[in-house]
């Protein structure tokens, strides 16, 4: 390997460098193999993120891959140590130890795959036990307990040696140099040259030089390369900008000072260091002795062990589970076809040698539930395993819901099993926990996502760090066309790529490049950045397992939370042989939990979830009113408004709903297909008369649609013969659509069928049905597991609408948005919401009788624990409290804060008991004042100096009184803005009380429908809403513009409105406070935030108008049907915003009321009365 007068490039930062590195590395191995350079190494920041990524580009371009590190080192501080050092004076600061006082440099490389693994190792401990802000930092013991096959050098200029230098302390820098040279080896140390035209550089060289001969230690020529291409550090500078916040025309900001910066030729560096001409060898030195490979091993090599009982193994411990599974489920008689099915998965899994993998899953769910925590039925193809229901891994019988085991575990494609599974959110967290003790901590970790510079990102990042306005950003990425289905958007290099397949959307954006300089400098300064490594992320669910430490075989990485991630992604892990468990976080399932605690807690039986019976008629029929909003996957209101249409009646129809409601089924109008055919409104026609019957068993129950994967399955086993392991390598063959693949599998499923005696024309039918449905055809396991979710939670709130509100309110409480939205369905239901109340509420929303109360930690600023404390002395000897010097007076000194009381008094929780708030607020500081002395002394147990009563409490506190005056309480709008601050929302009463028609004839939507909906709406979706004015936030832009952000709200939620240019010129005049206005808009979703693009306002002529119901008294011998046909003509003729109410009285003077719809809503004028009169005489309108 060592050519005369070639170069290999050791030092190199990829953008694993997070934010400091540009070099994506298939460019950068690609960049090497073109150069003829024989080997690269990788070298990121305190990091070995990109190793493996390296290690496969490397190899499939023909390049050595050398796998190492620029470790960040403590300042011969141990690692644990926080302290920052400075070994110079004030006046030397500058050139003192980097990362202020934090850290030095050192690049090591792996010689062999023990230093691979000891590099890993090493990394590790700095990530989990060396981190200091945001540098992960090994110390000298980590350097020497992992120091075998590994190769070191001085590094960078913030390398310990160069640092002494720098600082005029020779002898110090002699000192460390041989230190690192005596853990390392004589042959193991360099000292490392390099050359920018820095002066921090060239200070140092002879030194270096010197401190090299002392040694006899070799030299090593390196290139601090953090991009690929010289033309590429404009991308490396913009991401410099970005990790600082600071603009490109900065002076002051941090950037790269001297030149060449990228992967320069070997004739370069030979120019370069043609003094060290040695220097430069010793790179190709190095290259020929590093030599290391990741084994891809088999999936779940390194499988976690289960621990049986003495006398079993794990394969004799798994049929004994499955055997007592099935007594268990079946009640001791489980049917011939469940054993027949059990004992041929029984055997699949043990020939492929999977028993342990069911053990230990089977074990954390069962540890779950045991701990209460909630699991859910299933997820994914694990459904369809008879072995998982019996193990209680699911909770679906398979064959009886037409479920297939190959689609989950394939006997003739071996692979690991991949069984997910949903807990609720705060019970995942423990489930994690839980497996890391059982199996060790060392042996279980989280797995790490990156995110990368996206395409809107990338453009709003270049606009801002190059000085334009926010609103420049936006006008370009506005011209981007609609994100495609997931949300992804265009990449900026298809935009310009005539063979990209969507290059026909981005003409508008193309026309905007050309005619526009700013966006073509914006967007070219986009190109550079964009699929650039932003930052690391924890994934939603993966979990790593192993049996032996994951940093065998991957860094890990501690993030300030605390959690432990790999740094490798999952499925580098698993190609490993590491073993990834899925655990997500369903928060449905913490409404379940919620809803059956609020039942016992509400004085109602316990139910058993699991054994809700699928057949309700009263959850259909809810079902079918489209009454389904926080029900499991069906609360959409496109979802609803199937609901309507199909009306379900039994649970297939559940689960062909979650199917096909999803973008492919419904391009083609699979899903109000099935709603037609279901009732009758469309005929069923076969594939081919041929096929009618044989494939009935299969379509019938999707009324001759293909939905499920599993029909695929079954269709190829029952017309062709295959094999159901055969038919679901064929069902992923059409799946993906690829021609090629497709001719191949088309030859013997043609071959089948006509053996199986089908004529070819058949075949061709049922080909050409089957081929584009597969795409869109949905796991059937995985949407029969979520519709019985489903069903549970529409079951619930049929049953326990009480209950089930408190629970969703709950589990939207840190979200004002959801709660407003669920609040107004809890009045729709006509369910009471109460305030909060210190004599009634706990911590959470509860349900009590037939209504709903407010939580105390709804409120802001208060805490749980004095939650508690409130709750355990109502609760005690003296009962609830009276008034509100008596709760002054008995709780603790933890729940008497002078905030979290003014918090509880602004709320109104004080209002059963002293319902003036003003007034409770003007004395509640000197209330305290007067009790905290007292209860300071009581905390201490000196109480009985002052007490000679048997309580010892409240009344010994009888002289700290303040009497709580007579004053008026607060108006209106002042009590609910101060309620609204304390809740986030409008509890007790509502600004615009008696104006909800008004706003609902001027609006589309409501804001909180609107801020439910925007996910789903296509980009520039223009609506209109109506609300009060609460904000006005008028500015002006760096280009002297005025413009507007304009907070309004309505009943039920808020949102910002913003007005630019003519718009707001044209409002700006009418834009106040308290203005009840229409706004037309452009719906914008940034970073899960809903705003408004205003486009059009209008200020509606609010009339005071009389809004009272208008009741109309008739006996039962007047409803006839003609005059009563003439009546609805007469009130559609007044349209208004008073309710219409009929009081019907029978012959003993009982009237029955009923209420006529919105639609029918009047205006009351003495007209109307007339017409009224005409028709059913004077006395019918008593009140009028």
């Amino acid at each position: 390997m060592a050519e005369t007068g070639n170069f290999v490039h050791l030092h190199n930062h990829t953008h694993y460098s997070l934010l400091d590195g540009a070099s994506k590395i298939p460019a950068l191995a690609k960049r090497v193999a073109e150069l003829g350079m024989p080997a690269v190494a990788i070298t990121d920041h305190g990091n070995m993120h990109g190793a493996y990524e390296m290690y496969t580009n490397c190899v499939s371009n023909g390049v050595k891959p050398i796998i190492g590190i620029e470790a960040y080192v403590t300042p011969e501080t141990a690692r644990q140590d926080k302290s920052r050092v400075h070994w110079g004076t004030e006046a030397q600061r500058r050139d003192d130890v980097s990362g202020g006082g934090l850290i030095t440099h050192m690049t090591m490389w792996a010689e062999n795959d023990e230093g691979l693994v000891n590099l890993i190792k090493a990394s590790s401990e700095a990530n989990l036990e060396g981190r200091v802000q945001r540098y992960p930092r090994m110390d000298k013991e980590v350097l020497s307990t992992y120091s075998k096959g590994v190769i070191a050098s001085s590094g960078c200029p913030s390398g310990i040696i160069q640092t002494r230098l720098r600082l005029g302390q020779f002898d110090e820098a002699l000192r460390a140099a041989g230190e690192m040279q005596d853990i390392f080896g004589r042959d193991n140390f360099f000292i490392e040259l390099m050359d920018h035209g820095l002066k921090i550089e060239t200070q140092v060289t002879r030194d270096l030089l010197d401190i090299a001969k002392r040694l006899n230690a070799p030299l090593l020529a390196t290139n601090d390369s953090h991009y690929v291409h010289a033309e590429d550090a404009g991308a490396q500078d913009a991401m410099l900008c970005i990790n600082s916040g600071s603009r490109l025309d900065d002076p002051d900001r941090f950037k790269f000072d001297g030149t060449g910066y990228y992967i320069k030729t070997a004739e370069e560096m030979r120019e370069l260091f043609k003094e060290f001409p040695e220097a430069c060898d010793n790179t190709l030195r190095i290259a020929e002795r590093c030599n290391v490979m990741f084994d891809d091993h088999e999936d779940g090599a390194f499988m976690p062990r289960f621990e049986c009982p003495e006398g079993w193994d794990e394969t004799s411990l798994f049929l004994k589970k499955v055997e007592e599974g099935l007594e268990k489920r079946y009640d001791g008689h489980p049917p011939l076809e469940v054993l027949k099915q059990a004992d041929y998965e029984c055997g699949v899994i043990c020939q492929m040698q999977f028993c342990g993998y069911f053990l230990v899953v089977a074990d954390y769910i069962q540890w779950a539930k045991d701990h209460g925590i909630m699991v859910g039925p299933g997820r994914g193809s694990a459904a369809g395993a008879m072995v998982a229901y019996a193990m209680g891994i699911t909770e679906l019988d398979p064959l009886q819901h037409g479920l297939i085991f190959e689609r989950f575990l394939n006997p003739e494609r071996v692979s690991l099993p991949d069984i997910d599974v949903d807990f609720d959110p705060e019970g995942r967290a423990r489930v994690i926990e839980y497996c890391g003790e059982k199996y060790g901590t060392d042996k279980v970790a989280q797995c790490v996502i990156y995110g990368t510079i996206k395409t809107k990102q990338a453009l709003k990042d270049s606009a801002r760090i190059m000085g334009y306005e926010f609103s420049v950003g936006e006008k370009v990425t506005k011209a981007l066309p609609p994100a495609a289905t997931g949300g992804k958007d265009i990449s900026l290099h298809d935009i310009f790529d005539p063979t990209a397949k969507r290059y026909a959307e981005a003409r508008e954006f193309r026309e905007m490049y050309e005619s526009d300089p700013d966006a073509r400098r914006i967007t070219d300064e986009a190109k550079g950045i964009e699929g650039l490594i932003r930052q690391t992320g924890v994934h939603a669910c993966a979990t790593i397992m192993g049996s032996a430490p994951i940093t065998d075989t991957s860094p890990l990485l501690e993030r300030t939370d605390g959690t432990i991630t790999t740094t490798f992604e999952y499925h580098t892990c698993e190609t490993l042989g590491l073993v990834k468990m899925d655990f997500l976080g369903l928060s449905n399932l913490t409404v379940i939990h919620d809803t059956l605690r609020n039942i016992e807690a509400n004085g109602k039986p316990a139910i058993d979830y699991t054994k809700i019976p699928l057949d309700d008629k009263e959850t259909y029929q809810l079902l079918s009113r489209g009454d389904t909003l926080g029900v499991f996957q069906l609360d959409s209101d496109g979802m609803r408004s199937l609901l309507k249409t199909l009306r379900p009646d039994n649970f297939n129809d559940i689960s062909a709903l979650i199917a096909l409601y999803r973008p492919g089924p419904m391009s083609m109008d699979s899903h109000t297909n099935y709603a037609k055919r279901k009732n009758g409104l469309q005929k069923i026609t076969p594939i081919h008369p041929e096929l009618e019957e044989p494939l009935k068993q299969v379509l019938d129950e999707t009324y001759g649609l293909i939905i499920y994967q599993e029909q695929v399955q079954s269709a190829a086993r029952i017309l062709a013969g295959y094999s159901l392991g055969k038919a679901d390598v064929l069902r992923r063959a059409m799946g993906k659509k690829k021609p090629e693949v497709l001719a191949k599998e088309k030859v013997p499923f043609f071959a089948g069928m006509k053996e199986h005696g089908y004529s070819e024309e058949a075949a061709n039918a049922v080909w050409d049905i089957l081929v584009p449905f597969s795409g869109y055809a949905f796991n059937k396991a995985h949407s029969a597991a979520y519709g019985l979710i489903s069903y549970w939670t529409a079951y619930l709130k049929t049953h326990y609408p009480v209950e089930f509100m408190a629970a969703l309110l709950q589990g939207a409480a840190t979200n004002k948005d959801k709660t407003a939205l669920y609040l107004g369905e809890a009045r729709r239901m006509g369910i009471q919401v109460l305030s909060p109340d210190v004599n009634e509420s706990v911590y959470e929303y509860s349900a009590v009788g037939d209504v709903v109360r407010f939580g105390l930690g709804a409120i802001r600023n208060v805490g749980e624990k004095a939650v508690a404390d409130i709750i355990a002395e109502r609760e005690g000897p003296r009962g609830r409290f009276v008034n509100f010097m008596d709760f002054i007076r008995r709780v603790p000194l933890t729940a008497l804060n002078k905030r979290l009381v003014e918090s509880l008094i602004k709320a109104g929780a004080f209002d059963s008991i002293d319902p003036n708030r003003r007034a409770l607020f003007t004395v509640h500081e000197a209330a305290i004042d007067s009790v905290v002395s007292l209860k300071r002394k009581q905390a201490e147990g000196q109480f009985d100096l002052f007490a000679d009563t048997e309580d010892g409490g409240a009344e010994a506190m009888g002289d700290a009184s303040v009497t709580v005056p007579d004053v008026e309480e607060w108006d209106k709008k002042t009590k609910l803005n101060f309620e609204r601050e304390m809740l986030g929302l409008y509890v007790s009463d509502h600004p615009l009380s008696g104006m909800q028609s008004i706003l609902a004839s001027l609006r589309e939507m409501s804001i909180a429908h609107l801020i439910d909906r925007a996910k789903t709406m296509p980009d520039g979706q223009q609506v209109t809403l109506a609300g009060l004015v609460t904000g006005v936030d008028r500015r002006v832009s760096k280009k002297g513009n005025p413009w507007a952000i304009v907070t309004i709200e309505d009943m039920e939620s808020s949102i910002q409105c913003m007005f630019f240019g003519k718009v707001y010129e044209a409002a700006a005049s009418e834009l106040a406070v308290d203005a009840v206005v229409q706004i037309r808009g452009q719906v914008e979703l940034r970073d899960e935030t809903v705003s408004l693009r205003a486009t059009e306002m209008q200020v509606p002529t609010l009339e005071a108008e009389d809004e009272r119901p208008l009741l109309i008294t008739l006996p039962i011998a007047a409803l006839e049907r003609d005059r009563m046909s003439r009546l609805g003509q007469v009130l559609a003729s007044h349209p208004g915003y008073s309710e219409v109410h009929l009081a019907i009285m029978d012959d003993k003077g009982n009237a029955r009321v009923l209420t006529f719809g919105d639609r029918f809503r009047v205006k009351r004028d003495t007209s109307l009365f007339a017409e009224i009169k005409i028709l059913f005489g004077p006395s019918c309108l008593p009140a009028a």
